[in-house]
């Protein structure tokens, strides 16, 4: 198998597996119990906490533990906005993120919110100025991507931080950090709010968390029992793994961004030799995720030929399904070149021997599928 969808989610890495079956076993109490199985659940819980907020910078209580990347947009965006509504009901968001963030702006517009789209140049980069002009007096939040997911566009939020505060300070900027952490240095301090998920840095699904600065109050948009932003048992075994995870991956960040653009390098200089192939790239995509569009040829039929070679890659982002990507709209406005783009995600686990197996076969498939005029 050459298994080349990380950006959609990676493999549970052997470290990170082995202290969620150890801590599943050795530790049944419930966090929030007073006996001591429950104190010794705690402990350790705090412990994994301490180990993160180490790992990024901040503060453990500025630690929310989610299920994953979508839950933290929600409460990110959601709560910010229920708890903030008096003060103005405008959201400016960009036209690159994640499906998850288009559902929860159409949610709010459907709560009496109004959403501003921050047009970017044609290199994918937030417009400096336009964004200037977007944050309004009655502007309360603003959700930029750090790392697009499609085309792995990269955007410099200090910068965007300080031109969104200058037009107005209590405005608060939230970003959505799925792609970027593990792959790209990142500072959490750049941002108000920041979402983070476990499966994309090879730990466990369903565990992830919203960096939340102490000086930002959130509205819960899960009620329970106890006073806190996100009721429920806490999953001791995620946590920690999802700790472990996170831990090993920050710590490998520029060691394997080295390898991982070795490997995209061999990909782009391949692909650029198929005159008929759009290669979506610009300066500011990380080598992580390498996007062509096939123009003549729909992107599902060459998936599911791939799979039949037992090689696996991606179109679009995993929750878009295959529909036209709005990124590649944003930035080439072409709607060939955005209905016909493939997600080739690469890995500092990928061997150079698996992308030469790859472009074996890409090239039997492609060649015979345009003879075939994609049937």
């Amino acid at each position: 198998m050459i298994y080349l969808d990380y950006s959609a989610t990676t493999p549970v890495s052997k470290e990170v597996l082995d202290s969620y079956v150890k801590v599943t076993k050795d530790y049944i109490g419930n966090p929030n119990s007073l006996h001591s199985l429950g104190q010794k659940s705690h402990e350790l819980m705090v412990s994994a906490t301490k180990q993160i907020s180490d790992v990024l910078a901040i503060e453990e209580e500025e630690i929310i533990y989610t299920s994953g990347s979508t839950e933290s947009n929600n409460l990110a965006l959601i709560g910010y906005a229920l708890i903030n509504q008096n003060k103005g009901k405008n959201i400016v968001v960009s036209k690159l993120e994640h499906p998850s963030i288009y559902g929860i702006c159409d949610h709010l517009k459907s709560l009496g919110f109004t959403i501003t789209y921050v047009n970017n140049d044609e290199q994918g980069l937030i417009d400096f100025e336009d964004l200037k002009n977007k944050v309004k007096e009655d502007t309360i939040l603003v959700s930029i991507v750090a790392v697009n997911s499609e085309l792995g566009l990269r955007q410099p939020l200090k910068t965007l931080r300080q031109i969104i505060k200058k037009q107005n300070e209590n405005t608060v900027l939230h970003s959505d950090m799925t792609q970027a952490v593990g792959k790209v240095p990142v500072n959490l301090h750049d941002v108000d709010m920041a979402s983070i998920t476990s499966h994309k840095i090879y730990g466990p699904k369903g565990i992830g968390m919203l960096y939340k600065s102490s000086k930002v109050n959130l509205e819960p948009i899960i009620y329970g029992s106890d006073n806190t932003l996100r009721s429920g048992t806490p999953n001791l075994p995620l946590i920690v793994a999802f700790s472990k995870a996170l831990r090993i991956a920050v710590s490998g960040v520029s060691k394997n961004e080295s390898v991982v653009k070795l490997l995209n390098d061999k990909l782009s200089t391949t692909i650029a030799k198929y005159p008929k192939i759009k290669i979506n790239k610009t300066n500011y995509s990380i080598p992580h995720i390498f996007n062509i569009s096939l123009m003549y040829i729909k992107p599902e039929t060459f998936i599911h030929a791939l799979e039949k070679r037992d090689i696996y890659i991606g179109s679009n982002t995993a929750c878009s399904k295959g529909t036209m990507s709005s990124t590649i709209m944003a930035v080439y406005n072409d709607e060939k070149r955005a209905s016909t783009s493939l997600r080739i995600c690469l890995s500092h686990m990928t061997s150079f021997d698996e992308i030469n197996k790859f472009l074996y076969s890409f090239d039997i498939v492609y060649n015979k599928l345009l003879e075939l005029g994609d049937i």
